[in-house]
C-alpha cells in the first residue's frame, strides 16, 4: 500500500530533556573532520552505539555550523536502544508535534510508563521545546489508524519499524503521522538532518506525568 507524500507547513516542536544541553562548539565548525574532531573532544563517540550510528549517516547529511546543530545530531546519534515508533535503535530520527500540547502529550505518556515501570506515584521532568522548520516531502500516513492498525499500534513497534526504515532506505524525507497519544494531534519524524532547519530553543518545561490523574506542563522561569 502506498501513500501520498507532503510537505509540513509551519513550525513543529520537538521536546529534550533539559538535562543534555546544546554543545556551542558545534555552531563553529566548518567541515565534516572538524565534526567529528569536536564530537570526539565532546566525548560523544566514546559511546561504542553513537560510533555506529554516526557510520550509518551519509557524511553529506550530517549537520554542523549551525544553531543548534548539536541538538540535530543528538536525535540520530544518541537514540533509544530499542529504537521508537518508526525507527529502530540502528539510527535515530528527530520527532516532533504539530502543536507544542501534542509534543507534551507524546512525552507524558513515556513519563506515565516509567512511573508505572517504577512503582512509583508520578514521575517529573524538565525539558527545553525547540521549534523547528521541516522541509522535504514525507509519507502521509494520516487518516490511516483503521486500514493500517499494526502502524498505530499504541503498545508494539513490530510493524512500524520496519515501515519507517523502508521509508528512510527508499529516500523520503520522513513521516507525518496522526499521534496516538493526543487525539487530533499530529505528529512528523524526520529521517534527513539537513531537512531540519531554523532550530530555536523555546520554553522550559516541566512535565509531571502522575500514575492517575491529570497530565501537568508548566513554563519554568
Amino acid at each position: 500500500m502506498s501513500f501520498p507524500s507532503t510537505t509540513i507547513p509551519g513550525p513543529t516542536y520537538r521536546l529534550i530533556p533539559s538535562r543534555f544541553p546544546p554543545i556551542p562548539a558545534f555552531q563553529g565548525v566548518a567541515s565534516a573532520e572538524d565534526l567529528q574532531a569536536v564530537m570526539e573532544l565532546e566525548g560523544w563517540t566514546n559511546d561504542r552505539l553513537v560510533i555506529e550510528r554516526l557510520a550509518r549517516l551519509p557524511r553529506a547529511e550530517w549537520v554542523f555550523g549551525a544553531p543548534n546543530a548539536s541538538v540535530v545530531m543528538a536525535s540520530f546519534l544518541h537514540a533509544p536502544a530499542g529504537g521508537a515508533r518508526f525507527n529502530t535503535g540502528e539510527l535515530g530520527a528527530w520527532y516532533a508535534g504539530m502543536a507544542l500540547r501534542t509534543a507534551i502529550a507524546e512525552v507524558a505518556h513515556h513519563l506515565r510508563r516509567e512511573a508505572i515501570f517504577r512503582r512509583r506515584r508520578e514521575m517529573r521532568l524538565q525539558l527545553r521545546a525547540y521549534v523547528a522548520r521541516l522541509d522535504g516531502l514525507y509519507a502521509d500516513i494520516r487518516g490511516q489508524a483503521a486500514a493500517r492498525p499494526d502502524l498505530y499500534s499504541r503498545d508494539s513497534y513490530a510493524a512500524s519499524q520496519p515501515f519507517g526504515e523502508a521509508v528512510r532506505a527508499g529516500g523520503g524525507a520522513g513521516i507525518v503521522y496522526d499521534s496516538v497519544r493526543h487525539a487530533g494531534g499530529t505528529c512528523a519524524v524526520a529521517y534527513r538532518p539537513r531537512n531540519i532547519l531554523d532550530v530555536t530553543q523555546a520554553d522550559h518545561l516541566e512535565i509531571t506525568a502522575p500514575v492517575r490523574g491529570r497530565i501537568v506542563a508548566r513554563t519554568l522561569p
